[in-house]
């Protein structure tokens, strides 16, 4: 308040609270060339006496919201390159990515997919990496740092061949929000794959990335995604079984007619096909029923008239 206060010996203490403006706030940041930074400060003025004053500094994040319609859609870039020096070229090398969605939060891990084709003569190793780029504007002048947060690297891929990254994930370290709504500085993220090629300019694809504090809570992108790999790895299910598979040989065949009597099952009444298939397809398997063997026995059931008598010798 306007009001002085007269105040005794010893220690006070006066509560007090801030309500932060209604318009949106960029969030703190402290980089390379320039910070954005909020502090209470309190001033104890004194008559005949100067005056004193204490700062404290105070955090204030502005929140991104990743589950945003434009933060989900998915991303795609590709690129090819042909190696070689001058008219002496050894063949292309091509480059597709895709990740499911722009916008992620610290700590999750971006599925990466990418496809890499070395038509070249030259061992090839694919990598892949977060950039932060931060741009500072002040007087009409621009300066920009870059640095990268977080790297994966992938196999060797040798001439003539193919790779394939099918969700090779990368992990976001603790790493401070993307900053898009400051006239002084912005903080930018993005996902670079790329190919380190021997003796030739890297080929690289950049898809930009946002960096926010909500987390998605939308599945429909991941479902979509495991959805085609499902369909994928389900393939198998279009190999269907013979409509009549061979049966064994009828046991009948090799025994007599009364050992075969005797061993023949009494089956049950064939059951309507309606109420077997009340159970889901893919759980229910047709039964096929065939002749068991006859039951072993040490007795010959066709012994011989007259028994044969041989020496046995043993030796020691």
């Amino acid at each position: 308040g306007e009001e002085s206060l007269i105040l005794l010996d010893g220690r006070h203490e006066f509560p007090f609270s801030f309500q932060l403006p209604q318009e949106p706030l960029v969030t703190s940041f402290t980089g390379k060339y320039g910070s954005i930074q909020y502090y209470v400060k309190a001033i104890l003025e004194r008559p005949a006496a100067p005056d004193q004053s204490v700062q404290t500094e105070l955090q204030v994040i502005s929140h991104i919201d990743v589950s945003s319609p434009a933060l989900l859609t998915p991303v795609l870039r590709s690129q090819e390159k042909m190696v070689g020096c001058w008219f002496f070229t050894s063949g292309p090398v091509s480059l597709s990515a895709k990740i499911e969605r722009k916008g992620y939060c610290n700590g999750e891990a971006i599925p990466i997919y990418a496809e890499i084709e070395n038509c070249s003569s030259r061992l090839i190793v694919p990598k892949a990496a977060i950039f932060q780029t931060q741009t500072y504007l002040a007087s009409g002048k621009t300066k920009t740092f870059r640095q990268m947060v977080a790297n994966v690297r992938g196999n060797h891929i040798a001439s003539g061949s193919t790779d394939t990254w099918n969700g090779k994930t990368l992990k976001i370290p603790p790493v401070s929000p993307s900053i898009l709504d400051c006239c002084i500085i912005r903080v930018e993220y993005s996902l670079a794959v790329y190919i380190h090629i021997p003796g030739a300019k890297k080929l690289m694809i950049e898809m930009p990335l946002v960096i926010g504090t909500i987390p998605c809570i939308g599945f429909s992108s991941r479902n979509s995604s495991i959805t085609s790999q499902f369909s994928v790895d389900m393939s198998w299910l279009a190999l269907t079984m013979p409509e009549h598979p061979e049966a064994p040989p009828n046991y009948a065949d090799v025994v007599s007619e009364e050992e075969f009597s005797r061993h023949v099952p009494a089956y049950p009444p064939p059951i309507d096909c309606e109420e077997q298939l009340c159970c889901p397809v893919f759980a229910y398997i047709q039964e096929f029923r065939f002749q068991p063997p006859p039951l072993y026995s040490e007795i010959d059931p066709h012994p011989t008239d007259v028994e044969e008598v041989q020496p046995v010798s043993f030796m020691l």
